[in-house]
């Protein structure tokens, strides 16, 4: 008995397996479908080109733009500051007298109540008679003690001090103690002046730093 084979089976209004068509056909025919893809992948990049294009170039024209605007703004500001140039110079101009006032009075002591302190702390009987300053100036040092025990001073006050008693130094020189910027105070002589009997007293003080009037120094510093 022999088998029926599937492609011995005739079937009815089923699609022809018969392919009449030359080979050069179906080549072409699948040419074209890849052409038609390759077609279609490159207008894809190149619009993908076209859109990353114009992105880059619109990016470039904000940048531009805002660069201009700066560029604007900046030239409104110069022009704005070239109007204080006058207060600016004035400015400038006050710092600098400042500046000069802060050097110029840096060394400066209030001499008048500094020597109305001195007399204050001294008995009543005594009376101040001459006055001796020398101090330090901005441009020149004060000379320093080469002794040891003896602290840094700016100026150095010599007075003559006159007494209807017999004067107590010692005790005048603990007083001397308690007035700002005092470093030391040496005795001299004691005389007695017997026509009036008047007792005269020299005293050699020095004074630091501490008495500075700083009339023009910046507050916070």
């Amino acid at each position: 008995m022999s088998r029926t084979t599937k492609a011995d089976i005739l079937i009815v209004g089923g699609e022809p397996r018969v392919d009449l068509l030359p080979p050069e056909v179906r080549e072409e025919r699948k040419a074209r479908v890849v052409r038609r893809r390759l077609g279609l992948s490159v207008a894809g990049a190149l619009v993908l080109v076209i859109a990353a294009t114009g992105g880059a170039t619109a990016l470039s024209l904000q940048a531009q733009v805002a660069l201009s605007d700066e560029q604007t703004r900046t030239t409104q500001l110069l022009q704005e500051q070239n109007q204080y140039v006058e207060v600016r110079t004035v400015q400038q101009e006050v710092s600098l007298v400042q500046a000069a006032q802060q050097v110029g009075v840096s060394t400066e002591i209030n001499w008048k109540t500094y020597l109305e302190a001195v007399q204050a702390i001294l008995p009543a009987s005594v009376v101040i008679d001459t006055v001796e300053v020398d101090s330090a100036s901005p441009i020149a040092l004060f000379v320093q003690p080469t002794a040891p025990l003896q602290g840094p001073r700016v100026a150095t006050v010599k007075f003559t001090a006159k007494s209807a008693v017999l004067p107590d130094v010692p005790t005048w020189l603990t007083a001397l103690k308690t007035l700002p910027g005092y470093a030391d105070a040496l005795p001299g002589s004691v005389g007695l002046d017997a026509a009036t009997g008047t007792y005269t007293v020299d005293i050699t003080m020095h004074v630091n730093d501490a008495a500075f009037a700083k009339r023009f120094e910046t507050e916070g510093k």
